[in-house]
């Protein structure tokens, strides 16, 4: 016989979900018929959509999604696992596997962090804990987007850029060394097996194992990294224009001015322009359009930077909707990355407005930018560049890792001999 109490939770917990669930097809049916009241504003919406995924996201995460899943299928990630675990496991409190996803997180762009982290999930290479800390702070914007889309495109001014991404990356970093105590007494760890061996001998022999155990031709390996790449981009590119033609929709019947009124509650006694607000509306849903918005924005520079690197830390709904498919077939939880966004939005904001105080003259911070006509992505040669710098990323971390090995075992040999 079920106890009373335990029936009673599972039917609050049912009608829970049933109001969630009544509360998402209402949002639809007013979705649905927002299409049909304004088709032109949809139009425009998903051609805007389109045109992002299609010149920006595509080219920019094609090469990366195809490289992590030859390199998942190769070993070289559990070959990374191995090596890197006293590296990683000090700092950031993620086994050494997550050096992987903080190389590629950190030279690509959103979502693949969130890709990569759920493959290491399915592949038992880290606890639910740590895969959310991971996911946490390895997802990044992309460095060609802030070094050129934003930086020569929209200020005409490549110094920026590397404001940007400056602040940019140093506060995930820090978000990851404070991550590195959430959940300490939740996440079971996962010993790499075989480090008496020497870690290097141990990470060659766990990569061998891997690629022993791999029956498919390299053929068919390649085959099946594009196929899997295309399809999550595809995706991602669903979310991307489906949520253009919201942003359009919201700007048609003003809410976007509204969520800009209730962000000046709290970023007016800041000092923020009001002139600023709508960019940062329109990046609370979609991180590109909030950009180029706060880049023509009538504000001073200084406003204009931090409010693009606030926006770029949120990401946008889009992204968290696109992190959330990625990791919808395991059991990684979305509530970290949330606050962690959060939490990144803050720390983005405070590192953005000390560099450009620190290193951009008071009269160009003051002034409102001249922001350039149009901007172009680099595309594909930009890319093949970036992808080139991920893998000379990889193997200087590789590196650094078999000289800290040595160095610790010339020490404890010294240590002992003089023991």
């Amino acid at each position: 016989m079920v106890p009373l109490d335990k029936l009673t939770r599972s039917q609050t917990y049912s009608r829970r979900r049933d109001l969630v669930r009544l509360f998402w097809t209402a949002c639809v049916l007013v979705f649905v018929i927002s299409m049909i009241s304004c088709p032109q504003v949809v139009f425009q919406g998903a051609l805007t959509g389109l045109k992002t995924w299609w010149n920006i996201v595509f080219p920019a995460l094609l090469p990366f999604f195809i490289a992590s899943e030859l390199l998942m299928n190769f070993g070289v990630v559990h070959f990374m696992g191995v090596l890197l675990e006293p590296v990683m496991r000090p700092l950031f409190n993620v086994p050494g596997a997550g050096s992987f996803v903080m190389a590629i997180g950190y030279t690509s762009g959103y979502p693949i962090g969130s890709m990569v982290t759920a493959r290491l999930r399915s592949e038992g290479l880290c606890s639910r804990v740590e895969a959310e800390r991971l996911m946490s702070f390895t997802n990044n914007s992309s460095p060609l987007f802030m070094l050129v889309a934003v930086a020569v495109g929209m200020f005409n001014n490549p110094g920026i850029g590397v404001l940007i991404a400056g602040a940019h990356y140093l506060s995930n970093l820090v978000l990851g060394f404070i991550l590195r105590y959430y959940a300490r007494t939740e996440g079971e760890r996962f010993p790499n097996r075989g480090m008496r061996r020497g870690l290097l001998r141990s990470a060659l022999s766990r990569m061998l194992q891997v690629q022993r155990e791999e029956n498919r031709p390299v053929g068919k390996i390649m085959g099946d990294a594009v196929r899997n790449a295309v399809t999550n981009l595809l995706n991602i590119g669903g979310f991307i224009i489906l949520f253009a033609v919201i942003i359009q929709l919201l700007f048609h019947v003003g809410f976007i001015n509204t969520l800009a009124g209730i962000l000046g509650i709290f970023l007016l006694p800041l000092g923020f322009s009001p002139e600023i607000l709508p960019a940062l509306g329109s990046g609370f849903f979609e991180m590109t359009i909030g950009s180029k918005l706060a880049s023509e924005a009538a504000a001073p520079l200084l406003q204009q930077v931090v409010a693009i690197g606030m926006i770029l830390a949120w990401s946008g709904l889009s992204v968290h909707a696109q992190a959330a498919s990625m990791i919808a077939e395991t059991d990684i939880r979305m509530l970290p990355f949330v606050v962690s966004r959060l939490a990144h939005t803050c720390l983005a904001g405070i590192f953005t407005y000390l560099l450009c105080r620190w290193k951009l003259p008071l009269e160009e911070l003051t002034a409102p930018a001249l922001a350039a006509s149009g901007w172009q992505y680099p595309g594909y040669a930009g890319n093949l560049k970036m992808l080139l710098i991920f893998f000379i990323s990889l193997a200087a971390v590789i590196l650094f890792a078999l000289l800290l090995n040595l160095a610790r075992s010339i020490l404890g040999s010294f240590f002992k001999i003089r023991l």
